[in-house]
Parts: structure tokens; sequence; C-alpha cells
């Protein structure tokens, strides 16, 4: 295996997707210490001119990542103003909650069109850039889901093994360039993303915020400490790695009994799937 030379963040482009609020605001201000110029991505605007960080030649866009067109074009603004685009880390994504009966397929569409489709656009719109470098990392965050699909989350876990499958794929296309890619697989850190996700209209909000309450309280990496990781995994280079308790739990399980990990993660997630039952 040919060992991977880590990259020197500083003064080179590192782009973030989702970089408004949750991971991809962590992962910004730890590039940002690190002497990175940022290209910041989200469709909310607000969020992104509100983030305070240090250093200079950071640049904002506002754009939604599951309009190709408009992605494409972003990739050509982005490299006009960052001559060295040296990583790319894809944060941008929501969660729904619902099960079979309760999600529409259009609802199921859009989660994928945003999870994976947002993630495939800005890859691939961003990777001719990428290789004109010495060399360059994509990070791919997926999440626990992408190991073990739980119950009540069937877009959720169908998006993030898809972009699992893409990411490992897109590593095994670029194995003999400059290109490198990794999949970061975070579980429990305490951003707002299950909180501030959607749920299928046919759910009572009430019940749909108690089951994000639940699984929110399972939540137990800090946002900065995993945005440490995220960034120490880019610039190493890592082809894989688990973010949190949690996460390596759930990796180590669906290895030892990949037909069988669901009987022991039912318990701990029952009241955060239970989106049926009525409350009071």
């Amino acid at each position: 295996m040919r060992r991977m030379k880590r990259l020197d963040v500083s003064g080179r482009t590192s782009v973030i997707t989702g970089a408004a609020s949750g991971m991809g605001a962590e992962v910004a201000r730890e590039l940002a210490r690190r002497g990175a110029r940022l290209a910041l991505i989200d469709r909310n605007r607000e969020g992104i001119e509100a983030l305070d960080l240090p250093g200079t030649g950071h640049t904002m866009h506002v754009v939604d990542l599951t309009d190709d067109d408009a992605v494409f074009t972003l990739a050509g603004e982005i490299e006009a103003s960052h001559p060295h685009v040296q990583t790319l880390i894809t944060c941008a994504g929501s969660s729904m909650l619902g099960d079979i009966d309760q999600v529409t397929m259009d609802e199921m569409r859009w989660l994928m069109d945003v999870n994976l489709w947002g993630t495939v656009n800005i890859t691939k719109a961003l990777l001719p850039a990428m290789r004109r470098q010495p060399a360059a990392h994509i990070t791919h965050l997926v999440s626990i889901y992408g190991l073990a699909a739980p119950a009540g989350r069937i877009p959720y876990a169908m998006s993030k093994f898809a972009v699992r499958g893409f990411t490992e794929s897109l590593r095994h296309e670029l194995e003999r360039s400059n290109v490198t890619v990794g999949a970061i697989y975070p579980a429990g850190v305490k951003t707002g993303i299950i909180l501030h996700g959607r749920y299928a209209a046919a759910i009572d909000p009430a019940v749909a915020q108690r089951a994000a309450a639940a699984q929110a309280a399972m939540y137990h990496t800090e946002p900065a400490d995993a945005a440490h990781r995220i960034v120490e995994a880019t610039v190493k280079r890592k082809p894989r790695v688990m973010v949190g308790r949690e996460a390596r739990l759930v990796d180590a399980l669906s290895r030892l009994t990949p037909t069988n990990y669901w009987k022991p993660m039912r318990k701990p997630l029952k009241d955060a799937i239970d989106t049926t039952t009525p409350i009071g």
C-alpha cells in the first residue's frame, strides 16, 4: 500500500457544503484556525454570512445542491476564486422521520436528492479542479446509518448507504490518481440535524418532535471534537473513520452479525423510532 502524503491546508482551499450550521460550520471553524482558505456552500445565506471565521480569502456561495446546472456553474466560480482546491468536505444533508406507511414517495425522493445527489453533484463538479492539484482529498460525511439500517429511518438509511457506495466506488476509481477519497461515519454528534430535520407529513408534529428529542438525547459527541476528527481524517487522507463510541460499536456489530445487528439496537432506539404512538 502506498503511503499517503499528509496535506498541509494552510493557504490552500477547502470546499465545505452545509457550512451554515451544524457539522459544516464546525468543520469550517477548524479549518480556518489551521489557515485554510474556505469556499463555504449552503442554501442558507443568512447562516453562512453570520459565520465569524479567522483568516482571509474565504468565499460564500448560496446554492441548492440538488440543482445540477447551478452546482456545475458554481464549481467554475469557485475555481476562478480559488486556484488551489485541495479538499472537499460534504457536510450538507437532512434527516427524515417516518416508517414505510407514513412517508410518501415524494418525501423519500426529496431526501435522496439532498443527501445523495447533492453529494454526487458537487463531487463530480469539483473533481477536475482537484485533479489539477499535486494532492487532494474528498471527504464525505456518511452516518452510522450507512453501516446499519434501523427501523423508522428507511429514507435516511437508503440515502446514507447510497453515499457510502458512491464514496467507496469513487475511491477505487481514483486509486491511482492524486485524489484520495474517504468516508466519515459520525454517531451521536450534538448538532441540530435531527431536531431541525423533516418528518413525514402524515405524522402528528408532536409525535415527531418526541421521537426527534429521544434521538437527540442519545447524542454525546461535541461538535468541535467531531470537527477535529473530520479535519484530521481529511489531512491524513484516511479512507474510513468512525466518530464517536457508538459508531465504533455499530461498525463492530454490523460486521459481527450482519443479519441480526438490529436485535441489540432495537431497545435503545425504541422511543426514537416511535412515530405512531399518540401523545397523552
